[in-house]
């Protein structure tokens, strides 16, 4: 049986039919289950295989998990407004998880390599902006909670804080794309922001009284 990547067809240039034009169909899934993987060892985007206890692995595991806790926040958020850009997010992660699936020192996208541009890094700075423009300035740390939502937002934050220290640490063995660090560093500002705005909404934000327990 022909393995090309661990559960993953090669990559196929041709686009999804009834998407709009730029959409490609990039990965095919054509089997759960594989066996290559039972020695400890998985593929990347260019067919190398390696440790799933290697640095690279560990990144793109804290990426999906970072995904997947966004993915509860967006359950619990609702029809919440800010859960469309929460969903390009996500989506984002993904190319996120497949940039850094990509070993090499050229970090130029293509339509066969996926790579994190500053305009991604960018369009966060702006969100950022737009939500944080309507926020009363913080008078202490904010308690991850209050709501599910605003809860949910602060758990991927968190996540992606590690992912992010990951990356860093990753980096000192790996080349990593810049724009993809940048990507991780600004995201976890957004979902700060993005969990101070939903709390706005529902009460306000949850404080930190230092010291508050020492009767």
């Amino acid at each position: 049986m022909k393995k090309e990547r661990e559960g993953f067809d090669k990559l196929s240039p041709n686009r999804v039919q009834g998407e709009p034009n730029g959409v490609w169909d990039l990965v095919k899934l054509n089997k759960i289950y594989t066996r290559t993987g039972d020695s400890g060892t998985t593929g990347l985007v260019d067919g190398s295989r390696v440790s799933k206890a290697d640095p690279r692995m560990a990144l793109i595991g804290d990426v999906d998990e970072a995904n997947s806790a966004l993915g509860v926040a967006i359950a619990a958020l609702g029809d919440d407004p800010i859960v469309r850009d929460l969903t390009r997010i996500q989506n984002d992660l993904f190319d996120l998880g497949a940039d850094f699936a990509t070993p090499g020192e050229d970090f130029t996208p293509s339509e066969m390599v996926l790579r994190i541009v500053p305009t991604q890094v960018e369009r966060l700075e702006r969100e950022i902006d737009a939500m944080n423009e309507g926020l009363a300035p913080l008078r202490s740390f904010i308690l991850p909670g209050g709501t599910p939502g605003v809860a949910a937002l602060h758990l991927a934050r968190a996540v992606v804080r590690r992912a992010e220290r990951t990356a860093v640490g990753a980096a000192t063995e790996i080349v990593l794309n810049p724009a993809a660090l940048a990507y991780l560093n600004r995201l976890s500002d957004h979902l700060f922001v993005a969990a101070r705005a939903v709390a706005a909404q529902q009460g306000g934000d949850v404080l930190w009284v230092p010291g508050a327990s020492r009767g």
